[in-house]
């Protein structure tokens, strides 16, 4: 009998030491107390590129776009100095490999250290592929030489961008007023549980939809101590950004979000965030349309909040990270492997290429090729307010609702898509139903095992 992948007990051990890790902090001044400082840059690419997230596209890009695809970055500054540094990009994700070269040279170049920092992806279905290894048997490793290069030089570009606009935001440190409140927007749908999607308009109207959701909209707002002006908004939803498939550039309904949101406060920069929705979809979808309508509704939950009252955090930050060794379940051999690279066609035999890569340049044991593989998680906690939770890979509902549940509830931010996206992280209720979450989308990411 095959023993239960490990990343379910894994991140029940992260609840349990919740309380290790989630510093009480004391209250401070928390008009006069923060800094922060904000900035933006576009990372949409400036020729056709192979596009991320869906399988069945045959070719690259068209080279248009629907709206820019940014890095943004935002970095806060508490009373005693500690800074944390968050980092939002329209990307479907990044790899371990990829945040660790942004995180050194931000610390190289600025003295930020790893535990401070945050990068979080929307999981826009509507980029570029940028690298080997996010998604690598779904696209790099099935591109011919030179589209692989253009991938590769993309890459390049990615880094020196992020880690620029982390220095600008840096350069814009200024006192601020920082405070915290949560929304509602409902278009989220639990999309195992609501079959076939086409029926959801009709389930929703008749208040019937199934599965658990999580319909939270936090919002963490940067103002200007004296006038009050929206200098930036940090915001999260719980939803796969996938309204669109085409072959137009888009950041999907977190861009148009964040789009209505600057539009509104002028000057100002706002940031998104995914949060544990693996298995939640914008449904109906396909449509640019239903794209620019999730987006208002979620940046009308983001203004709602704007307008009313707002709790002050306090001026006190700490911030942790760490990687976990998770156990992997039934590693293939390397004969294994090469067997599988020269006789099997298609994901399978993409991945088998990889992970022989990964072997012969030295990085086998950071594939998952040694039984484990580093699971990384950051929490943060901002004064005594909020607490901030950062999960890599693609984090499945279930994880959010008993973190809320069992730490602060609203106050309880939790973030997946974050620092490394290497795989579906299924629920132990989720593993036991199987399916495309429950594992059957392993072979695309590239892990030996789950």
């Amino acid at each position: 009998m095959k023993r239960l992948p490990s990343f379910f007990p894994l991140l029940s051990a992260v609840i349990a030491a919740g309380g290790c890790l989630l510093l009480v902090t004391a209250a401070q001044d928390a008009v006069t107390g923060w800094k922060a400082g904000a900035a933006s840059v576009a990372i949409t690419p400036s020729d056709p590129l192979w596009m991320a997230g869906y399988g069945g596209r045959k070719e690259p890009s068209d080279g248009t776009k629907l709206t820019e695809l940014s890095a943004k970055a935002l970095v806060l500054e508490d009373a005693d100095g500690k800074r944390g540094l968050v980092i939002s990009l329209d990307l479907v994700g990044i790899d371990r490999e990829m945040s660790a070269r942004i995180c050194q040279q931000i610390e190289a170049a600025h003295g930020i250290k790893r535990e401070q920092i945050a990068i979080a992806t929307s999981h826009t279905h509507s980029g570029p592929v940028v690298g080997r290894r996010n998604l690598g048997p779904l696209h790099w490793w099935l591109l011919d030489a030179d589209q692989q290069k253009k991938v590769d030089a993309y890459a390049e570009e990615l880094v020196a961008k992020v880690v620029a606009v982390a220095g600008e935001a840096i350069g814009k440190l200024a006192p601020a007023r920082v405070q915290w409140g949560s929304g509602q927007s409902t278009f989220a749908v639990n999309r195992r549980e609501n079959l076939p999607q086409t029926d959801v308009p009709n389930l929703r109207e008749r208040g019937i939809l199934k599965g658990p959701i999580d319909h939270d909209v936090p919002v963490l707002s940067v103002r200007d101590p004296e006038s009050g002006s929206i200098r930036a908004v940090l915001f999260g939803y719980a939803c796969h950004a996938t309204t669109l498939s085409g072959m137009q550039w888009c950041a999907d309904y977190p861009g148009y979000a964040q789009m209505a949101i600057e539009a509104e406060h002028p000057g100002s920069v706002a940031l998104f965030w995914a949060g544990c929705g693996a298995d939640q979809n914008p449904l109906p979808r396909k449509e640019v349309a239903l794209a620019q309508a999730y987006g208002a509704e979620l940046a009308e939950a983001v203004e709602e909040t704007l307008d009313a009252p707002m709790p002050l955090v306090a001026p006190t930050l700490t911030t942790r990270f760490q990687e976990i060794d998770a156990p992997l379940a039934e590693v293939p051999t390397v004969d294994q492997l090469e067997q599988t690279a020269a006789t099997v066609e298609g994901y399978e035999g993409a991945r088998a290429r990889y992970l022989l890569n990964e072997k012969e340049l030295g990085k086998g044991d950071d594939a998952g090729l040694d039984g484990t593989y580093p699971y990384p998680v950051g929490v943060w906690s901002l004064g005594n307010e909020v607490d901030f939770i950062w999960l890599g890979g693609e984090v499945v509902v279930d994880y959010a609702i008993r973190l809320k549940r069992e730490r602060r509830g609203e106050q309880t931010w939790v973030a997946g898509y974050s620092n490394d996206v290497m795989a579906y992280i299924p629920s132990l209720r989720v593993l036991k139903e199987g399916g495309y979450e429950g594992g059957g989308s392993n072979v695309y990411y590239g892990l030996p095992a789950l």
